[in-house]
């Protein structure tokens, strides 16, 4: 490219960013939402930093090839990920990437310490801004974050991968395959949690292809994802799109029944398995309900009472004398003091409007807090507030309780998955430095209090599982409730944070997943974003309109069969994290060993 015309890209690029960057600032001083200007504004953003490192990625004679390869990338991945209906891009996906870390390591010239490196962070910016963009709408700099630092993570596996190769050549992409698995097991485990982008979850737009989740999570689907990307690679890297005429069968028998047989073959065992699957179970009523009150400027703003006269009076107009259980969304009200929910006054409210349903259960998101007591042994989410006199230590949650109208005790579940930023600041005592980011985003150094184990509400019908928001992402994690003898699953959340983008159809799709893994049935509330109900082979039922307030009736079976996933968990991922252990150990032996043989 000439240096006049990538100088004017630079300059209408840099503009355009900024024009959107104070669009969104005008729309934000009015408080209104951005919509998908994120989207356009990331975009811009990142075309302009490529155009400024343009010499760096375009000096190598193939730089510009390994430009488009890697951007190509990013972009059928981004293309294959809910909502989006073109899934099967995945399965080649990652095979430009591939590409190019494949000439780079047979190239003999010295491509320098940008290398590989540049290519693939501009593959990961790629599909973390055109699948993730909507995270911006959230607050602006967790935008940024979530993008730019997660898309740094994902480089890691695949850099440790082109090491191994370089040392084990015949190993290298049975290192790539359990290198990222064991990466997207890190990435649900740890405080910077962003397990979003995890493969497995692309299949969530079509359940129907995966219900031998219920064997083996979302990491099936990864594993298959990756298996189906490095034959599909085999062939193409030779530069040759066709299967050459003058190869022999003997050469070629590997691609050319390998590659039908590990798309076809789980995809016919998965609709087998689709079209046989029953729900199981007691079967009760549910009604949900999406009150629909914006997050941004509205829902904290307006007073309770006036939030609640919407919940009841769409709760009425749903509810019948069949009706089982009322579920509300993430945060509905403020609950008060945890140690004396019966005290408050909104739960007596909702404690005597119930005495016209008596048999019904009413479980609902909220927020809370506990006062420690002097003595009481505090927990490192312990915040501090002095009231002269005193000092008092308290605890803030996000929560969820079930009501009804003559309750012994008022169950509570504390919600434990917490969204890194807003809700947890990951690793404190290191990225202490962090606090006025924390701040900007209404968060706090301490974050929210948690639970150590799950729980599952018990009524007369039956035990049903209080995710909440987040929580609905972490496949094990949700299996835990299973495995503390939830029949059922509710789903309490507040989407509205992202506007009418594809994250809130992302997070409603990724719960598929969950009903899967666990044969278990979700009611799912939300605040504004979609209220549905999942059946246990994962179909979304009876879903509500974005942005309509809303109350659905709708009827889910308890089940208390355990799935072979509930009861054993990751096996994928921890046979990865063993084997990734030797590999990686045997990297750096033979690493050093040839560094050090030409001395001896």
């Amino acid at each position: 490219m000439k240096k006049s015309l990538r100088l004017s890209l630079l300059a209408l690029t840099s503009i355009t960013t900024a024009v959107l960057g104070w669009r969104m600032f005008s729309l934000w001083q009015v408080e209104e939402l951005w919509g998908h200007l994120p989207l356009f504004f990331f975009v811009t953003a990142w075309a302009a930093i490529i155009l400024i490192f343009w010499k760096k990625y375009t000096r190598h004679p193939k730089g510009l090839r390994w430009l488009g390869l890697a951007t190509l990338s990013g972009v059928l991945l981004a293309a294959g990920f809910p909502p989006s209906p073109l899934t099967p891009l995945m399965f080649i996906g990652w095979v430009p990437l591939l590409m190019v870390e494949h000439e780079i390591s047979k190239d003999q010239s010295n491509v320098g310490k940008w290398g590989l490196m540049g290519y693939t962070y501009l593959m990961f910016v790629v599909w973390n801004v055109l699948t993730t963009w909507w995270v911006g709408n959230t607050a602006f700099v967790a935008g940024i974050v979530a993008i730019w630092l997660n898309s740094l993570f994902m480089t890691v596996p695949f850099l440790v991968f082109h090491k191994t190769k370089q040392v084990f050549p015949k190993l290298g992409y049975l290192a790539f395959v359990v290198y990222w698995i064991s990466f997207e097991w890190l990435h649900l485990n740890w405080e910077l949690s962003w397990a979003w982008l995890n493969l497995g979850n692309a299949f969530a737009q079509f359940p129907s292809w995966v219900q031998w989740y219920e064997y083996t999570g979302t990491f099936g689907g990864t594993l298959w994802i990756l298996l189906a990307n490095v034959l599909f690679f085999s062939v193409f890297k030779n530069n040759s799109f066709t299967f050459s005429i003058k190869k022999s069968w003997q050469e070629q028998r590997w691609s050319l029944l390998g590659i039908p047989a590990i798309v076809l073959i789980p995809l016919a065992a998965s609709l087998w398995m689709y079209f046989s699957q029953e729900d199981k179970g007691r079967e009760v009523e549910v009604v949900v309900v999406q009150p629909n009150f914006e997050p941004h400027y509205q829902k904290f703003e307006l007073p309770v009472y006036e939030q609640l006269e919407r919940f009841l009076r769409l709760s009425a107009e749903a509810v019948t004398d069949k009706t089982a259980y009322l579920v509300w969304p993430e945060t509905s009200f403020n609950a008060g003091n945890s140690t004396s929910l019966k005290d408050h006054a909104v739960i007596r409210q909702l404690q005597r409007w119930l005495e016209k349903y008596p048999d019904l259960q009413l479980v609902t998101g909220v927020s809370a807090y506990k006062i420690f007591e002097p003595g009481e042994q505090r927990t490192p989410q312990t915040r501090t507030e002095i009231r002269e006199p005193d000092t008092i230590y308290w605890e803030a949650y996000n929560a969820a309780i079930q009501l009804e109208a003559y309750p012994d005790s008022i169950p509570f579940y504390v919600k434990s998955k917490l969204v890194p930023g807003p809700e947890i600041l990951p690793y404190k005592d290191f990225f202490f430095f962090l606090k006025p980011l924390i701040d900007k985003l209404d968060g706090t150094v301490e974050g929210l209090g948690t639970q150590p184990k799950r729980e599952a509400f018990a009524s007369e019908y039956g035990k049903i599982a209080p995710v909440i928001c987040y929580e609905s992402i972490f496949g094990q994690y949700h299996a835990g409730y299973v495995q503390a003898g939830a029949e059922a699953t509710f789903i309490m959340t507040n989407d509205g944070w992202w506007d009418n983008s594809a994250g809130h159809k992302q997070h409603l799709k990724f719960a598929s997943l969950r009903a899967i893994e666990t044969r278990r049935s979700i009611a799912r509330s939300a605040n504004v974003g979609t209220c549905a109900f999942i059946n246990q082979r994962g179909d979304i039922l009876q879903p509500t309109t974005y942005g309509v307030e809303a109350a659905v009736r709708g009827t889910i079976k308890l089940n208390n069969e355990l799935t072979f996933y509930v009861i054993w968990g990751d096996l994928i991922a921890r046979a990865s994290l063993f084997t990734m252990g030797i590999l990686v150990l045997n990297t750096l032996v033979r690493g050093y060993l040839k560094k050090v043989k030409p001395e001896e």
